[in-house]
C-alpha cells in the first residue's frame, strides 16, 4: 500500500472515530429539565367542572356538593357553604403542575403521607362528566413545598399550591358560623330559664334590670351584658341539619332564652350534648330551619345560670375593733 493510500484510509477512520464521539456525546449528554415534562397535574380538571368534593383526614370525612349551582353540605341538610372557601381550593388544585418530580417510587408514597392507607388530606373529587379522581396531599417540605399524588399513579410532585393545613374536614372551616344575631340595641326582654329557674330582664332606658329585683339587691350589669353579648350573637361548631331527632334533647331543653326586640320575639333552645363529642351542645334558634351544634363554654353559661350571679355581692358588715 502506497503512502498516499495509507494517510488516506487513516483519514477516513480519524472521520469515523470524529463521527462515533459525536454520536455518542449526543445520545449520552444529560438532557435539560424540559425532558421532565411540565403541565397540569389533573389534565381533565377544572373549577367549574367539579360537583362533589370530600376532604378526608385519618379520622373523618367531610362532604360537599355543588346543588342547582351553589355549594352545600349535603350531610347537614344542605346547608350552604362559602362558595369563595371551595372556589378557591378547586383553583388551587387546577393550578397544580408536574414539574417538580420528587419520586416514582411507591415505597416513598408513606414516607411522604400520600399513601391510600397513610395520608394527610386525601381529596375526593368528582367531575360532572362522571369522572372521579383522588388525590392526596402529603406532608411539607419546606415553605411552598407540599409532596401532592394523584389517584393510583407512582409520581409524587412538589407544589406550592396546596396546603394540607389549610384543607380541614371541619365543616366550620367552610360555612358561615354565625348562626343567630340580632342587634343588642334594639334588643328590650331577655328571659332565661334553666333548672335553677327563671329570670326575667328587661331594659329600663338605657339599662338593664332584673324584673323581680328585691329591695337591698343590686343588679350586677357587667354580669348580665356579658350573657346578652353571648346571646345576642351565638356562633355554631357545626351545622346538624334541619330535621329534629330524638336525641337532641330538645323536647325537654337544658336552657331557654326568649329574646324580645323591637321587631320580634325569637326563642334560643339548648339540647343535649353530643355523645361522641362532649364539647358541643344541640342548638336550635326560632327563626332558623337548621339545628346547630355550639360550644360547651356558650351552653355551660346558660344552663348553670343563677339568679344570684346577676346579683352584686352584698358588702361585707364593718366590724367594729375591740378597745
Amino acid at each position: 500500500m502506497s503512502m498516499s493510500q495509507t494517510n488516506r484510509l487513516q483519514q477516513i477512520l480519524l472521520i469515523v472515530l470524529v463521527v462515533q464521539i459525536a454520536l455518542a456525546v449526543w445520545v449520552f449528554w444529560p438532557k435539560p429539565a424540559a425532558s421532565q415534562s411540565s403541565g397540569p397535574l389533573l389534565g381533565d380538571f377544572s373549577t367549574d367542572s367539579v360537583t362533589s368534593l370530600a376532604i378526608s383526614d385519618s379520622e373523618k370525612t367531610l362532604t360537599l356538593a355543588k346543588q342547582d349551582g351553589k355549594w352545600v353540605l349535603p350531610d347537614a341538610g344542605d346547608f350552604p357553604v362559602t362558595e369563595t372557601n371551595v372556589t378557591t381550593l378547586l383553583d388551587n388544585i387546577e393550578k397544580v403542575q408536574t414539574n417538580r418530580l420528587v419520586t416514582q417510587t411507591d415505597t416513598s408514597h408513606r414516607r411522604l403521607q400520600v399513601a391510600p392507607d397513610d395520608f394527610n388530606r386525601r381529596l375526593e373529587l368528582t367531575l360532572s362528566n362522571g369522572t372521579t379522581h383522588d388525590l392526596y396531599v402529603g406532608s411539607s417540605a419546606g415553605a411552598g413545598a407540599t409532596h401532592v399524588r394523584l389517584d393510583n399513579q407512582p409520581e409524587v410532585y412538589l407544589t406550592g399550591d396546596l396546603d394540607a393545613y389549610n384543607i380541614n374536614p371541619q365543616a366550620g372551616s367552610w360555612i358561615d358560623t354565625l348562626y343567630f344575631t340580632v342587634p343588642q340595641t334594639a334588643t328590650t326582654k331577655l328571659t332565661l330559664e334553666n333548672s335553677n329557674g327563671a329570670l326575667e330582664f328587661v331594659k329600663d332606658g338605657e339599662n338593664w334590670t332584673l324584673s323581680d329585683l328585691a329591695d337591698g339587691e343590686t343588679f350586677n350589669q357587667n354580669a348580665f351584658t356579658n350573657m346578652l353579648n353571648q346571646v345576642i350573637s351565638v356562633r355554631m361548631t357545626k351545622p346538624i341539619g334541619t330535621e329534629a331527632q330524638a336525641d337532641f334533647g330538645l323536647d325537654a331543653p337544658q336552657a331557654t332564652v326568649t329574646l324580645t326586640t323591637t321587631d320580634e320575639t325569637d326563642t334560643l333552645l339548648v339540647g343535649a350534648k353530643n355523645p361522641a363529642d362532649s364539647d358541643n351542645y344541640v342548638f336550635k334558634a326560632s327563626n332558623s330551619p337548621y339545628y346547630v351544634r355550639i360550644s360547651s363554654f356558650t351552653g355551660d353559661n346558660l344552663i348553670n345560670k343563677t339568679r344570684a350571679d346577676f346579683l352584686e355581692a352584698p358588702a361585707a358588715e364593718p366590724t367594729s375593733e375591740s378597745e
